[in-house]
């Protein structure tokens, strides 16, 4: 897996957006109710990482976790050696058109080995991102989705379910202000009444405050993780009008700090 970890190390000096993320730490993460908004391949390549409420399933170098949509799961990375590395590609629900999927018999999650296979294809994936098109990247996806259930792990295709109202509204609070986004835009733009729209997401368990308040967290937990922005920033761009009322917020649902996990990046 050198050459794959060596490619998206090049790559992540580019400064144009991917269809990827990478985390990475020196120091152990023990971050608590993580939210996976939409299905998720972890491609653990450094370190270990942990999860669930009793750090039940452990991901090593070398292998994969793919993770179904959750409002929040536990995690551990634990670097090994220099640092922990992890490639993470999240799936838009039409990257799986086509597919037969199938919400019978489904799972919250599958495991599995990079075969060496599956590790061209996602270096494939990596190096595409520098000159394809964005409108390119859900068939690049579609490709991986393709091959892992080749290799047997057809059980992610009941992973996927029907796009929920409450999966709209995250992506339009992560797409447009967080500040501007009016109840009344949310319900022109969904062709909904307010009171149709609240319906549909306490049918769906959730609220308006609710989607808002993980969208601007998840999105601090992300910018934390793959960028160098100040914390100031990071608040800002989450919808904060102060850091300490991000970093309030952040702590009560992450278990730690912005500055804290901040440290886990950097060496003393």
């Amino acid at each position: 897996m050198v050459n794959l970890l060596s490619t998206i190390k090049n790559t992540m000096n580019e400064k144009h957006e991917l269809p990827f993320s990478v985390y990475t730490s020196i120091k152990e993460q023990n971050l608590l109710n993580v939210p996976i908004v939409k299905p998720l391949l972890i491609i653990v390549l450094s370190g270990d990482k942990e999860l669930g409420k009793d750090n039940e399933l452990i991901c090593h170098p070398g292998d994969f976790i793919f993770l179904s949509s959750s409002p929040a799961i536990n995690m551990r990375n634990i670097p090994k050696g220099k640092e922990y590395f992890a490639l993470l590609i999240e799936f838009d629900y039409q990257d799986f058109n086509g597919l037969k999927t199938s919400a019978l018999n489904k799972q919250d999650y599958c495991i599995g080995k990079i075969t060496a296979t599956l590790e061209k294809c996602l270096q494939q994936f990596v190096e595409s991102s520098l000159w394809a098109p964005e409108q390119l990247w859900p068939l690049r996806k579609r490709e991986i989705v393709e091959l892992l259930c080749h290799m047997g792990y057809k059980e992610i295709l009941s992973m996927v379910g029907n796009p929920k109202v409450g999966h709209r509204l995250h992506d339009m609070f992560c797409d447009q202000d967080f500040h501007q986004l009016t109840i009344e835009h949310i319900c022109d733009q969904l062709a909904m009444s307010e009171s149709t729209l609240r319906r549909k997401l306490k049918t769906e368990g959730t609220s308006v405050q609710e989607i808002k308040d993980q969208a601007r967290l998840g999105l601090g937990l992300h910018l934390l993780q793959t960028t160098h922005y100040s914390i100031v920033l990071i608040a800002e761009k989450c919808g904060y009008q102060s850091q300490s009322r991000f970093t309030e917020r952040f702590k009560g649902r992450f278990g730690l700090t912005p500055s804290e996990l901040r440290k886990t990046k950097m060496a003393d």
